[in-house]
This record gives C-alpha cells, structure tokens and sequence, in this order.
C-alpha cells in the first residue's frame, strides 16, 4: 500500500516510533492486514523494558522476568505467536522481606511475606507471619482497622495515607512500602488505590475494614499463581515478535532516533478535500558522507508514538497547545534503577533460604538493595540450564525520590556490592570469589502510571491524542505496570492505526 514517494522521502501506510513491546504489538496488529510498517528505535536493540544479556554462558532476562495473569491477555497473545506451551509457572514459594530490626541495637529481621494480603496489606492482621513481620504491637494495631468506622476516614486516594490511618505505620513501611517499591517503583503515600487496587475503596464500604476489603479482594480473584513466564525467558517474547513482524516484511529500525515529527495537510485539486500525511525527521546520521544510509525523512499515513513518557511528551509538545499544556502538567519524576545480576557457585543456595525472592524495607542496615530475586529458586527451566550448586540472582537498587546509588561504582564496585547485599539478604556466607558471572542494566526512563494524579494526567494526553488525526499513543507509562497493561493497550493502538489508514 505505499503511495508514490516524494523525493528523498519514504511513504508508509503505518510508522512506529519506539520498538519496545508497545511498539512491535501495535506494528503486529497493522502489519498482519497487509499494511506497509517501519518500526523506529532510538536503542541498540528492540525489545525495551524485555530484554537480554549473556551472563556466564547464559542467556538471561535483563529487564522483565514475568508477566501477570490477570485477565488472561498475556497468555492470548503468547498463544497467537505460538508459544502456548513454553508458559511455564514459577516456584510457589513466594517472596521474603528483609526488615529494620524490631528493637534498637538487634539485627535486620527475615521473614515470609504474609500469604493473605493484597499489595502487602494483611487481611488477617493477627495472623502469625503478619505478626513475625511487625510484632504483636503492629499487629493489634492494624487489627483496629475493624473498630474504625469507615465515614470517619472517608474515600482515600493516597495508598499509603490510607493504610497509616487503618492499620497504622508499622502495616505501611514493614509490609506495604516494600511490596509497593518493588513492583511500582514508587513510594506507597504516592500511589493511587483505586489504579493499584481496584475495587479496594468500594469494598471497605461494604465489608466495613480494610482487613475485611483485603480478603474480599483476595477471594475473587482467580485462583493460582499471579505471575508465569516463558521457559529460557520473557525476552523469548521480544524474538517471537520480531521473527513475526519480519515475515510481514516490517521494516525495524534499531539505533535510529527520531529528531521530530509533524503533520502535513495537502489540500485536493478541487480543494475541498484535505489528505493528511506524517513528516517524521530522523536524528542527524553518524557520517554525512555515507551514501548507502537512508533517507533521513519519512513519510506515513499514520504514527503509534509508544516510546517512554519523558520523550513521549517532548516529541508530543510542538504539535500545538493542548500537547504544550500536557508536557506542562506536574508529571512526578522518573524512577531509576539498576539491576546487578550475579551468576554464583553457591552449593549453599540449594536449599532456597529466602523463597524466590526477597523484597527490601527502605532503611534496613547493612543493605543498599530494594530487592533480590533468586532466579534459580523461582525457575525450574533455569535450574536445568545450570551446573550443579550455581545460582542467578539479581538485585535491584534505586528507590522512588532518589537518586540510583549505584550510578558512580565500577563494575567491579557494584559487583562486590552486590555479592555483599546477596548474603546478607539470603543469610549465607558468599564471596567475591564464588562470582562466575556478572552484569549490569540501567532503567532510568520509568513513569509509574499509579501515582497521584495520573488518571487524570492520562485521560488529558489520551483526549489530545484523539482529537489529532492520524496519531495514536501508547506505552507503559499511559496503560498501566506490566505486559498485562502494555499489550492490550498497544493491539488498541494497533487496530485505530489500521482502521484510519484503511479508511482513507
């Protein structure tokens, strides 16, 4: 379907800019009815948030390691490229918390997660892992929780208000804020609960406690685990796709940043009907003297911009007033963090001390990590794809609200950092010397769409976007955490951007 080319332009029917999963779903749905797609990464690579690294002779997951079952979106889309039966379930173990010591001058408590609770909030504060968690003190408090009227407290929107006032602040920063910096990367007070939790602010009404919300919660959700992957890795997804796009003759372009673009109108001969076409200027080419680069111009009938929010908004903000006022909203700042992945020989891990993983209370001594996950203890497929006694696991560093403390180590810095943090965290003696492995991965682009104030921020970039013809946006940091969020947001996108090329 491409038109006649202008000189020293391209002619598309559909042009992605961003080749994380966003993008390469919204090309799929475009390209599988026939339309002609070029996919744009500023990066390296495609694959964004889903990515991949060698460790030690190993292929591993650099970014994301699973996704969530909700709504079965996931494993749909999985289905449709064919990999059905490499969904695979993790170790049902579940995560730890390593925490502040109870008592001034004792040593960092380690304990299970409490298993009946939603985003760490415990529906039965008086059960015995809530209470190895926060003492018999913070667990008679949160069980106020149902004495407190609930018209008393009225509807919060702050997650972290909400669970002080109920159940106190022992609740919020031994069991809520880690689980909530784990997953949002965001301080817990930031957070909206009816974007994190829906159906939470509805259920305390009618069950008349947040304890009571909880278990409501929990009991209709489907039952199983949360969370599956892909046997050898998400970034299996990553290949799937391109491999599906590049039998659609997809054009994908890694390392190819994109300078701007804008729409340009043709009025007809009769001038009564007006075509509108997209001008998108690629970033100035590396050598001007190499003749075989391509045109630094092109041309499509349509855009999906799915790149993250901060370049998102500054390419969003020339097009005109309403996108100049979306880029001027008060956006909260971007979240870092840097993941240290280590490949051990540790015959003392065998056992799996801490579960699969073990999520960080900020302000716990002789710890940097938020975060660790025992890669080995969470995935059999991994487990048979290494030697006897070796162990993955991977630390994440960097909190919401500060800087990533890991940005100015060496390698070898974080490296013995992170060896250091592990076993603390898992409770085992682990050296330096036991490392056969080690790599780093900075995410320095992360927008939680749950904080404060972001239905609103979203629905007024969504509203811009709609009301500009032939433009469709997408990504993360608008549908919400997780492949669960990102996918069917993007096939959306994907079916607006068909159906508008294909009504012209």
């Amino acid at each position: 379907m491409d038109a006649p080319q202008a000189e020293g332009t391209v002619m598309k029917d559909v042009l992605v800019i961003g080749g994380g999963v966003a993008g390469l779903v919204a090309a799929r749905e475009c390209a599988h009815l026939g339309l002609s797609v070029v996919v744009l990464e500023a990066a390296g690579a495609v694959g964004g948030a889903v990515g991949s690294h060698e460790v030690a002779g190993l292929t591993l997951d650099s970014g994301a390691e699973s996704f969530a079952v909700r709504g079965n979106t996931v494993a749909q889309f999985l289905s449709a490229l064919g990999l059905t039966d490499q969904i695979v379930e993790p170790n049902p173990a579940g995560a730890w918390l390593h925490l502040p010591p109870n008592r001034a001058g004792g040593a960092p408590v380690t304990v299970p997660l409490p298993a009946a609770g939603v985003l760490g909030i415990p529906g039965s504060p008086l059960s015995d892992d809530v209470r190895r968690a926060i003492g018999w003190s913070g667990a008679l408090r949160a069980y106020l929780d149902r004495m407190i009227p609930v018209l008393t407290i009225g509807r919060e929107h702050s997650l972290g208000e909400l669970v002080e006032k109920r159940m106190g602040k022992k609740v919020l920063d031994r069991l809520v804020s880690p689980v909530a910096g784990g997953v949002y990367a965001t301080d817990a007070r930031d957070l909206e609960v009816d974007v994190v939790a829906p159906g939470l602010n509805k259920a305390i009404t009618t069950t008349g406690s947040l304890s009571g919300a909880v278990l409501a919660l929990r009991t209709a959700a489907p039952a199983g685990s949360a969370v599956r992957g892909l046997t050898g890795g998400m970034h299996r997804l990553v290949d799937a796709l391109v491999a599906d796009l590049e039998a659609f003759d997809v054009d994908i372009r890694p390392a190819t940043p994109v300078a701007g673009f804008r729409p340009v109108d043709t009025a007809a001969a009769d001038g009564e009907t007006t075509t509108r076409t997209w001008q998108v200027e690629l970033a100035p080419a590396p050598s001007a003297a190499d003749a075989d680069a391509p045109p630094r111009t092109l041309e499509a009938r349509h855009v999906i911009l799915a790149v993250p929010a901060a370049p998102a908004l500054a390419l969003l903000a020339p097009l005109g007033p309403d996108f100049a006022a979306v880029a001027e909203l008060d956006w909260p700042a971007q979240a870092g963090v840097e993941l240290a992945t280590l490949v051990l020989d540790a015959p003392a891990l065998d056992a799996h001390p801490r579960g699969t993983g073990v999520l960080v209370a900020q302000d716990t001594p002789g710890v940097t990590a938020k975060a660790l996950t025992h890669a080995t203890a969470k995935w059999a497929w991994l487990v048979a794809q290494t030697s006897p006694g070796h162990h993955v696991v991977r630390l994440s560093f960097g909190r919401a609200g500060a800087p990533v403390p890991t940005l100015g180590l060496s390698d070898d810095e974080l490296r013995d950092l992170a060896v250091h943090d592990a076993a603390a965290i898992l409770g085992v003696d682990l050296s330096v010397a036991q490392v056969r492995g080690f790599a780093r991965t900075l995410w320095s682009d992360g927008l939680s769409p749950a904080t404060i104030g972001a239905p609103e921020r979203i629905r007024r970039v969504r509203e811009a976007v709609d009301q500009t013809p032939g433009l469709d946006v997408t990504g993360g940091w608008l549908s919400g955490t997780g492949l669960a969020s990102v996918i069917p947001d993007a096939i959306d996108a994907g079916i607006r951007g068909r159906r508008a090329v294909l009504d012209l």
